[in-house]
């Protein structure tokens, strides 16, 4: 057998994991994107800084600082503590969060840069057919910037399937909870068991692939269809 039953298993947290972070991310991200592709506000510079803030930022220091706000002495953990739930540290929950806010930057920009390209005047002139923000914004931005959601799904969940320092800080190791491919990957490489490291690191590299082929061949046809 290729896989172990424990590697299925961690694929399967994997799977789960970058589905149901990519859902959120676009829930969150989707009306962030928008305010700030129509915002004027002349400091929207520190909260587009903010959102990039982890493609810069070292994985181990965003995970330690999330571990200690979701551990029972940190603000939020100690919060649920005092209210009888359990701290979300070294839960698959926290894993979500950690990875929300991990791949945030590669669905906010770019559902931003998609809106950007959204011309206003297609917006004013569904105002002037009576069309209320709301629905100027899903029957006319939505349509407009599908590709700029195809994007962002495919990026968030490609990158979310690759982390490592986020979840390892803030899930442990736990098999069938949050061991995720990334560190079962480590572990065989670790006990020299470098055949079944080769095939899970194979999957993903594949996976991953052909994901990037499907962003850009949906950018490749919008840009055609605009020709």
């Amino acid at each position: 057998m290729i896989f172990s039953e424990q590697d299925l298993t961690a694929l399967f947290v994997t799977l789960k994991l970058a589905g149901l972070s990519t859902i959120i991310l676009l829930l969150i991200g989707t009306p962030i994107a928008w305010w700030l592709s129509r915002s004027r506000w002349r400091f929207k510079f520190f909260i587009e800084a903010l959102v990039a803030l982890p493609l810069v930022l070292p994985p181990t220091v965003l995970g330690f600082y999330l571990l200690l706000a979701l551990g029972p002495n940190g603000p939020i953990g100690g919060l649920m503590d005092s209210l009888g739930w359990q701290p979300l540290a070294f839960t698959f929950t926290g894993l979500v969060i950690g990875s929300v806010f991990y791949s945030m930057p590669f669905v906010v920009q770019p559902l931003q840069n998609a809106f950007s390209n959204i011309s206003n005047r297609s917006l004013e002139v569904a105002a002037t057919l009576g069309a209320s923000p709301l629905d100027r914004f899903f029957s006319v931005a939505v349509p407009m910037a599908k590709p700029g959601f195809i994007t962002a799904s495919v990026l968030g969940f490609a990158h979310t399937l690759g982390e490592f320092g986020v979840v390892l800080m803030i899930g442990g190791n736990i098999p069938g909870s949050t061991q995720v491919v990334s560190i079962a990957i480590y572990d065989h490489v670790e006990a020299l068991q470098y055949s079944q490291a080769h095939w899970l690191s194979a999957g993903l590299l594949m996976l991953s692939f052909v994901m990037l082929l499907i962003v850009y061949g949906v950018n490749r046809r919008f840009s055609g269809a605009q020709k």
